[in-house]
């Protein structure tokens, strides 16, 4: 059967009807959803945010009309549900978090690293002057932290616990804790102690927990596990990193961009987060937390990862054992030094 030129162009049209939407609806994402949780550690976003640096990096690499959204969430386990449920498309919150999430999903829509945020301790404050050690912890006593299972705050105190009691009583301390955000848990530790006498917290909250004469630390991670740690770290899912490689890309270089330029420029960095409204201490004091290296370092470098990681395939926590840092993180930070 011979085929008109007349009804050739109607099929041409129609299939072109058809086919457009379809191409349409695969096209790269426009706007990146983004959730975090409180304290100084997310400074990078913040400077992303202000300065609209992913909208930049997006535009550079020909994707215009980028937005970005931001979420501020209260714990890494509700972080963690908004990733999953696909209300946010990039999750920051600890690595042990990350850990756990890439161990539930290797071999599916595996969620991977997609660059470490922020290198910065957890503190164990107490107002307590009877506690001066996780071994002084009893029954009675309450530690507050963002979730009490799965955090790397959780992860910390048991692996002070074993360090302290031996392996077989790391689970001594986990009945203790309870669930409160960073503000939270400063309120309740500075209310006096009613309740919780000791909180696990970061930076500003460690300092202005310390502002207090009646508070002192009892713990800090870098002790427990051998040093500088990375505590913050971006994720996503490997689908939205396969469908998205432009949005990706601008995202992992407008926050790398922003790490350099709260390292070039310290005291404007402290400004902006004061500005913001993110903290009552004076841009001075947050200056002087950006300034000491051994309380916050921003770098996309993933740092002792995998002494977490090692300890959480030891515990049981992992079924999944990675054999190297790269495992857990997409390809654009393999370069890095990191470990």
């Amino acid at each position: 059967m011979k085929i008109s030129a007349s009804c050739k162009a109607a099929l041409l049209a129609l299939t072109m009807t058809v086919t457009l939407p379809i191409l349409t609806a695969r096209a790269e994402e426009t706007t990146v959803r983004i959730a975090q949780q409180f304290g100084l550690s997310y400074l990078p976003l913040h400077v992303a945010i202000d300065q609209k640096l992913i909208e930049k990096q997006a535009k550079a690499l020909g994707l215009d009309g980028v937005k970005v959204e931001v979420a501020t969430i209260a714990s890494g386990a509700a972080v963690n549900d908004a990733l999953i449920s696909g209300s946010v498309d990039i999750a920051m919150a600890g690595s042990t978090v990350l850990l756990n999430l890439w161990d539930k999903t290797v071999g599916r829509d595996v969620i991977k690293g997609v660059m470490a945020i922020a290198d910065t301790p957890i503190y164990f404050n107490t107002i307590d002057p009877r506690i001066k050690s996780v071994g002084d912890l009893t029954d009675q006593d309450r530690v507050a932290m963002t979730a009490g299972k799965g955090t790397q705050h959780a992860l910390v105190l048991q692996m002070a616990a074993a360090q302290a009691f031996g392996w077989d009583q790391r689970k001594k301390l986990d009945d203790l804790t309870v669930s409160m955000s960073h503000p939270d848990g400063v309120a309740a530790l500075l209310s006096g102690g009613a309740i919780v006498k000791t909180h696990a917290t970061t930076v500003p909250f460690i300092q202005m927990e310390l502002a207090d004469p009646r508070v002192r630390t009892i713990l800090n991670s870098y002790d427990v596990v051998g040093g500088r740690h990375t505590l913050i770290v971006a994720y996503a899912r490997q689908s939205w990193f396969t469908k998205n490689p432009k949005l990706y890309e601008a995202t992992y270089r407008g926050l790398s961009e922003a790490i350099d330029i709260i390292n070039a420029d310290k005291a404007a960095a402290a400004a902006l987060f004061v500005r913001a409204g993110k903290t009552s201490l004076s841009q001075e004091k947050v200056l002087a937390i950006l300034s000491d290296e051994n309380m916050i370092a921003f770098t996309a470098t993933p740092s002792r990862v995998m002494p977490f990681a090692d300890y959480m395939v030891k515990n049981g926590m992992l079924k999944n054992k990675p054999a190297s840092w790269t495992d857990i993180f997409f390809p654009n930070v393999h370069g890095l030094k990191g470990s």
